[in-house]
């Protein structure tokens, strides 16, 4: 199990065939890669299956191939709930908003932490995997830094182009205090299974592939990014920032994980953000000593033979109080109402959610 969705197993993956399985979205939430938070968004499961579900789609549309294979129709399937496996249907045949989305299914093997000066063991994950694995890699494609990237901690706008001449760079050459267009965007990769993600060198991450190509990664990341992109320009929304998780099977590329939702991407309406970077916000004006905590936790576990910070961390996130819970949920459900372009929820529109959440 993920922090925020179930993972169940219809046929497991071999060595030569790909499984089937279904990812079962819950209603649980994780920022600053801390896991399962102390309370629950309502709603939020059903609206990141049906984005998920409905971008898939657009990418089978455009000839990107994934790993979807359809949803798990509630109103119809009396099994939707249960361990047996729900028939996948097209998401438009959906009669309320699904939880249950059918994947085909690869190899995930261990990856061995061999401590600090060692590191990880990718080589023997390779060996494990074979020709039929999840990459190690998330690929994260920018349009847009928002003021929460953490680009802005790694980078220079002058590294995109951008200056004090040519672009919105400040009298310094720093950042300004707004977010900033890039001229084109940007493909970096980052570390999947490690407990700190970390971005890597080209170099590094062509090393962590394996056999998938990262000329390839890149192309698919940026195909994604274009789809997700026009969709949300059609539907009023800004696409700034997300990433693909991709599987290698007999040598071909698929798309995995979920992809365009407001977990995974960051979105805007109307200059106003719409995606999980609300609550990173709230809890970093409203519970400092609790983020402050996770980042010494991260920070020191560079020195220890431990690769989890979460054992170093001497502070617990406080729930969220309800009024934000029922903000933020309203939020995630009216934006796939809007951006899906059909009214699975019966909530206010997405301006007066953003209003809520604004009040915050």
């Amino acid at each position: 199990m993920t922090s925020v969705k179930e993972f169940r197993v219809d046929e497991p993956a071999t060595a030569d065939a790909l499984g089937r399985g279904r990812f079962v979205f819950t209603d649980a939430y994780s920022v600053f890669d801390w896991g399962q938070m102390p309370d629950a968004i309502p709603r939020k499961g059903a609206s990141l299956c049906a984005m998920g579900a409905f971008n898939f789609e657009l990418l089978e549309d455009e000839g990107v191939p994934t790993h979807y294979r359809g949803v798990a129709d509630p109103s119809r399937d009396a099994d939707a709930g249960g361990a047996s496996e729900p028939e996948a249907v097209p998401l438009a045949d959906a009669t309320a908003p699904p939880t249950q989305m059918a994947i085909d299914l690869t190899q995930v093997p261990d990856l061995p932490y061999e401590g600090p000066d060692a590191g990880y063991d990718y080589d023997a994950f390779h060996v494990a995997g074979g020709d039929n694995y999840l990459v190690p890699l998330e690929v994260v494609f920018r349009n847009r830094v928002p003021v929460g990237s953490s680009l802005r901690r790694r980078a220079d706008p002058a590294d995109f182009g951008l200056d004090g001449a040519d672009g919105p760079a400040d009298a310094d050459g720093g950042w300004p205090d707004e977010p900033v267009d890039l001229p084109e965007p940007v493909v970096e990769f980052s570390t999947k299974y490690e407990e700190q993600d970390r971005y890597l060198t080209r170099a590094e991450a062509d090393r962590i592939a394996g056999a998938a190509d990262v000329d390839a990664l890149e192309s698919l990341a940026r195909e994604v990014n274009r789809v997700v992109t026009e969709r949300a320009e059609a539907a009023g929304f800004s696409h700034e920032d997300g990433k693909i998780e991709c599987l290698y099977a007999d040598g071909e590329l698929r798309v995995a994980d979920v992809v365009g939702t407001f977990d995974e991407n960051r979105f805007s309406y109307g200059g106003r953000g719409v995606s999980k970077e609300v609550v990173r916000q709230w809890y970093k004006a409203n519970d400092p000593d609790w983020v402050e905590a996770v980042k010494d936790a991260k920070a020191a576990v560079a020195d220890r033979d431990i690769d989890d910070w979460r054992e170093l961390c001497e502070e617990s996130p406080d729930p969220l109080p309800d009024e934000v819970v029922e903000a933020v949920s309203v939020m995630y459900a009216a934006g796939t109402n809007a951006y899906t372009g059909r009214e699975w929820f019966d909530v206010p529109d997405i301006e007066a959610a953003l209003d809520a959440v604004d009040e915050l």
